[in-house]
């Protein structure tokens, strides 16, 4: 982690994740996110028109005191001077404040099994974005509630939504490794012999 709170240092060590949620948005009718563990990293305000960000880390909770901060690092970066930023102190394996069925998008990324606890916020036909690191990606991949609409591939900076042949992806390299016990015990994700950054869903 950087020691500076801000969403352009914390950029220099993650890369900039911004044409990964213009993507997403141009593609589907995205609204309001939730993003569970996000710390600094406030990429999806920049294409989504509100987005509430949630983690236990003080840095972060210390960063989004002043949310007019958080929102003028978003308008500098080419988001909309409207965005609608809200964050929650919390541990999201908790129940959070948050209306059920009231987003559009889950995000998950390296932040663990938030897909298990944060569904309900999700409304029926919503998306969930979700990468391997913490197997959040290889457990959905296992949910019948959930239908793998897109793969996120990214190469020299640039995020793609692959929606071809969908059918290539999220095939495990050992079979017997795609049991939802084994990859909560595990805490990581499985390995696949098309990976990909990360995977969209819809759920049915």
């Amino acid at each position: 982690m950087v020691s500076t709170q801000s969403w352009a240092a914390y950029r220099t060590s993650i890369g900039d994740r911004s044409g990964l949620f213009t993507s997403l948005v141009e593609s589907w009718p995205v609204r309001r996110a939730l993003y569970p563990g996000c710390y600094l990293d406030l990429s999806p305000s920049v294409a989504v028109p509100s987005v509430t960000y949630v983690d236990t880390d003080r840095r972060a909770a210390r960063y989004f005191e002043d949310v007019a901060v958080a929102r003028s690092e978003v308008t500098a970066h080419g988001g909309r001077a409207d965005v609608e930023i809200e964050f929650y102190a919390s541990d999201y394996t908790h129940p959070l404040p948050v209306h059920a069925a009231g987003f559009d998008l889950l995000i998950s990324l390296f932040a663990g099994p938030v897909w298990e606890h944060c569904r309900v916020y999700l409304k029926t036909g919503g998306m969930l974005l979700a990468n391997a690191s913490h197997g959040d990606a290889s457990l959905a991949a296992l949910d019948p509630d959930l239908q793998l609409v897109a793969a996120v591939l990214h190469r020299a900076g640039r995020y793609r939504l692959d929606d071809n042949h969908l059918d290539r992806y999220l095939v495990p390299k050992n079979p017997a490794e795609a049991d939802a016990s084994h990859i909560r015990s595990a805490g990581r994700g499985i390995a696949y012999t098309r990976p990909a950054f990360a995977y969209l869903f819809r759920v049915r």
